[in-house]
């Protein structure tokens, strides 16, 4: 569950020169692993990784690496795929020790807390983990005590999930408030101010701003590259915001011919982002099946655009599932089209209007149904009320 406000990728565009190259150490032990067990340094650039660098684990447990830092910024230490906790990358040399390995016999993706040993960046850097992992323990107890629990009413049962959900939420923005107020004497703290809502957060974000830009050059560009990035992706939101025109882009058919949203104008069109790899995305198929044979006719068309990084992938997806409406592809995995449609996950279903906007975003299920009918019908456009629980994801 990514924050919409995280702003990370802001807090790795130092312009060259201002900082001079640093290499740092970072090292520890992994407690379970396999032969060829690997740790991995890197950076997120969108929907891509950066990988900055890479070793094998040592037969007696141990790692490490030296990493280049061409820039101060968040980074993401991975082992082997199994944890991984965010640093903070400058002038601090980090030793980091790893469970590793899930040795229970029911793996379940709820990796324990990571501590980072380093300076006082990566102290700051420990706090906000913490939260964050704090955060995901509390939205897994929330659901499952509301699974357990029994209700009559199964809407009032939803109704204080998200209650609870909100709850925690503001907990865990409370905390990154703290944060940012009182940590304005190291760079990491943007981690914190980058996590925090413009509007409103308005007054706390620029008055920590103003003063970590005092620090140092290499703050006041950090500093100016994060108000750079919350401006633009200001834009982004504003442009993927529910009435707007469904932004235009192009793919390949089965048979190379070139397909776009925008030929349907006039048609209410449901948009699917998918991906032969993707389990929910296949799960959704027999839905989008049966919506699909319901309106046909009815001025309703479908378009499924597949992320699949190899061509070959997708056309034995399209064999296998046989869905009879317009099929694409685009060639770079999607990369051009999540920015575009600014979505992190798939299945990504929306809904667009006859005059080419957009009605719905995140539909599934019967929401499908819901939002085709409520289209046809002329019923306004509204979007969904979303609740967000704080930072966690950041480093996934």
């Amino acid at each position: 569950m990514k924050r919409k406000h995280l702003l990370l990728a802001a807090l790795m565009l130092v312009s060259v020169g201002m900082y001079a190259q640093e290499k740092i150490t970072i090292k520890g032990h992994v407690k379970f692993m396999e032969e060829g067990f690997k740790v991995t340094v890197f950076q997120r650039s969108g929907t891509s990784r950066n990988v900055l660098a890479e070793t094998v684990v040592n037969a007696d447990h141990t790692y490490s690496l030296e990493v280049p830092v061409d820039m101060p910024g968040v980074a993401v230490v991975d082992c082997g795929r199994w944890q991984s906790v965010n640093v903070w990358l400058e002038d601090e040399n980090l030793d980091i020790d790893f469970r590793g390995l899930d040795t229970a016999k029911i793996k379940i993706k709820n990796p324990p807390y990571v501590y980072i040993r380093g300076g006082k960046n990566n102290e700051l850097m420990n706090l906000i983990n913490y939260e964050n992992h704090r955060a995901y323990q509390r939205m897994i107890a929330i659901s499952q005590n509301a699974y357990r629990v029994k209700f009559q009413d199964e809407a009032e049962k939803s109704k204080l999930s998200v209650s609870m959900y909100g709850m925690s939420s503001d907990n865990a923005t409370a905390y990154m408030r703290y944060f940012a107020e009182h940590y304005t004497d190291r760079n990491s703290v943007l981690v914190a101010i980058a996590s925090l809502n413009e509007e409103e957060d308005k007054a706390l974000i620029e008055e920590s701003l103003s003063k970590l830009e005092q620090l140092s050059p290499v703050s006041k560009t950090l500093v100016d590259n994060l108000r750079k990035e919350r401006a633009e992706q200001k834009a982004r939101v504003e442009r993927m915001k529910v009435g707007n025109p469904a932004p235009a882009f192009t793919c390949q058919s089965p048979k190379g011919k070139t397909l776009s949203p925008a030929k349907y104008k006039g048609k209410v069109l449901v948009l699917d982002f998918w991906a032969s790899w993707c389990g929910p995305c296949r799960q959704e198929i027999p839905n989008m099946k049966k919506f699909y044979e319901e309106f046909k006719g009815q001025g309703v068309e479908f378009l499924s655009v597949s992320i699949d990084a190899k061509e070959e992938a997708w056309r034995k997806a399209l064999k296998d599932e046989n869905m009879a409406w317009p099929q694409g592809w685009v060639k770079d995995a999607g990369k051009e089209v999540m920015e575009l449609y600014q979505f992190g996950g798939i299945p990504f279903i929306l809904v667009i209007d006859r005059d080419g906007n957009i009605y719905k975003k995140h539909v599934r299920g019967e929401g499908i149904r819901t939002a085709i009918q409520d289209c046809l019908d002329g019923k306004k456009a509204s979007a969904p009320k979303t609740v967000s629980m704080g930072m966690m994801g950041a480093a996934m």
